[in-house]
């Protein structure tokens, strides 16, 4: 099979059935230059939108094009074509297509045995603790997978009864849980890294159930309506594998003895336990807070890290399907579009979206009481009225109150606490989130909702000031960026556009430092390395996003399966 990238393809090439198929196949005979007859067979290996030119919307694509191989000339045309040769399109590569090779994970089941260890302890399932957790046990490692929170479907009525009006619950809420924080955004399955395990991660997402299109699409996701039962056979996987998952064990403490790991402490339903433990992977996402502090005192090394804060902005999702689409908006191959845009202000500050959700909705992502945090959400049809994505501003150690490693935290907290006071103000239920028009923001005024757009935030939301809740210098570079990236975006800064705040939890605001072997450096210890400690993932932070994720978590599993190979 021949991999022909670069070609040209209309919408409706994008649209299922035979005609999408046809016109498939035509653009890939001519891209190569032969007779549609020459084309036994065409697999869509990558596809994305090229919309640069609002009349020429199309798709690009690289395909997997099978010839008739009956005949010598076809296999001399396959030759000319793997080097580019005479016939094939100008712009289009073509070279000889290698099919997907299985990650190979090493058998170590007896290496395990032989090296007297206990089983390596997993701590947290978000995407990084269980693609880390789903290897080891694939390798024979049987590791044992701690979550503080509850399983998924548990998750799901926690955050239904929250959504409605319930008490938090700090365990089980948006942030905590299994799947971690990503489970309940889109699903994102995009990556700026170029890891070459990002392919295998896309493979087991899909053999745990995710639709097989995130093997092509450009900018792959699941949703949270299918990644729910995504994450429960990805655990099923494990148990099935040798692993174990214990749902509300909480880690709670780390014992070194001369600077190896030595056990570890558990709040298991509560009930406290000390778990002899050698090798732990530290996959406990960017919200957990207490765990940092758990990890702090026992004398890991651990520094700031840059993050960032802000909003969360809804427009209508026809407004923004008009804006990237042009009158090409409502073809049925498209969907609802998407964007990313970014600034730099004079005075230095980037000001940038992120895990923006087409038709998608504001979720309540507050995870610990008297604050209040928001976030985004998309179900795999995207078909929500709204599209909504995060306004951030950067933030970095000159912003915090003094160099402790956790003082992040205490700009996370401030703003969230913020936030919930402005909202009860201004007269909201508790977790009510502060809200204000574009319009309004920009003018220094709070007058209520704009005519068009209607907030998403299941709590609802108290009409106030924002810069009641943000920092003065965030308020300001948010107030600056806004016309620059309605440039970038017709009608971004609609006066109607809704924020709604606070968004604080867009990637940790710790680093745990790790050796190149990914083990965790002790504040006060002799040894370069080999603690016995892995900090994996967003939360230790090493990823940013559920792909980075679970790509370190794969890292980290072969750098503990690793220590048993030697």
């Amino acid at each position: 099979m021949l991999e022909v990238s670069n070609v040209r393809l209309p919408l409706d090439a994008g649209v299922a059935g035979p005609k999408g198929d046809a016109l498939v196949r035509s653009a890939a005979a001519a891209a190569l230059g032969v007779q549609e007859a020459d084309v036994e067979s065409v697999l869509v290996l990558k596809r994305s939108v090229d919309a640069r030119k609002k009349r020429d919307v199309h798709f690009v694509a690289t395909l997997g094009v099978a010839l008739s191989a009956s005949s010598a000339e076809q296999h001399a045309l396959a030759q000319a074509c793997s080097r580019a040769g005479a016939g094939v399109s100008p712009g289009t590569h073509v070279k000889r297509h290698e099919p997907y090779a299985p990650l190979v994970v090493p058998k170590l089941a007896s290496a395990l045995e032989a090296s007297g260890e206990p089983r390596p302890v997993v701590v947290g399932a978000g995407p990084a603790g269980l693609f880390c957790a789903l290897y080891l046990a694939r390798a024979g490692l049987r590791p044992l997978l701690l979550e503080r929170g509850g399983d998924v479907d548990e998750r799901l009525s926690a955050i239904a009864a929250f959504d409605a009006g319930a008490d938090l619950d700090p365990q089980t809420n948006i942030q905590f849980g299994e799947g971690g924080a990503g489970t309940f955004s889109d699903g994102k399955l995009t990556t700026n890294i170029k890891n070459p395990l990002a392919r295998h991660v896309l493979r087991w997402f899909a053999d745990a159930g995710a639709p097989e299109e995130i093997l092509w699409q450009a900018k792959p996701h699941i949703g949270t309506d299918l990644l729910v039962d995504v994450v429960r056979e990805l655990r099923r996987q494990i148990v099935a594998s040798g692993g174990e998952v214990r749902f509300h064990a909480q880690l709670t403490g780390l014992h070194f003895r001369d600077g190896i790991l030595a056990a570890a402490d558990v709040l298991d339903s509560g009930k406290s336990a000390r778990v002899p433990a050698r090798r732990v992977v530290l996959a406990c996402g960017h919200s957990a807070r207490d765990t940092f502090e758990v990890v702090h005192a026992a004398g890991v090394k651990m520094e700031q890290k840059p993050f960032s804060v802000g909003v969360r902005i809804e427009h209508l999702q026809t407004a923004v399907d008009r804006a990237q689409y042009g009158d090409a908006a409502t073809h049925p191959a498209l969907g609802p579009a998407d964007y990313k845009l970014a600034v730099h202000l004079p005075d230095g500050r980037s000001v940038y979206t992120f895990c923006m959700c087409p038709g998608g909705q504001v979720v309540c992502a507050a995870s610990e009481p008297g604050g209040v945090v928001v976030n985004g959400m998309s179900r795999f049809a995207r078909d929500g009225r709204n599209a909504n994505s995060a306004l951030l501003v950067g933030v970095g150690p000159q912003d915090f109150e003094g160099d402790h490693p956790l003082a992040g935290v205490k700009l996370q907290r401030d703003m969230e606490r913020a936030a919930y006071r402005a909202a009860r103000a201004a007269g909201g239920d508790r977790y009510r989130a502060p809200a204000q028009t574009v319009g309004d923001f920009l003018a220094g005024r709070s007058t209520g909702p704009g005519s068009s757009v209607r907030p998403t935030y299941a709590r609802g939301v108290a009409w106030c000031d924002l810069r009641e809740c943000l920092p003065e210098f965030v308020a300001d570079a948010i107030a600056s960026a806004l016309p620059l990236l309605d440039r970038r975006l017709a009608g971004f800064a609609d006066r109607d556009a809704v924020m709604t705040g606070v968004e604080t939890r867009s990637s940790s605001p710790v680093r745990i430092v790790r050796d190149e072997g990914c083990e965790a450096l002790l504040a006060e210890s002799p040894m370069a390395g080999g603690a016995g400690l892995y900090p994996c993932g967003e939360g230790a932070g090493y990823a940013g996003g559920i792909m980075s994720a679970a790509c370190d978590g794969l890292r980290v599993a072969r750098s503990v399966a690793q220590a048993f190979e030697r």
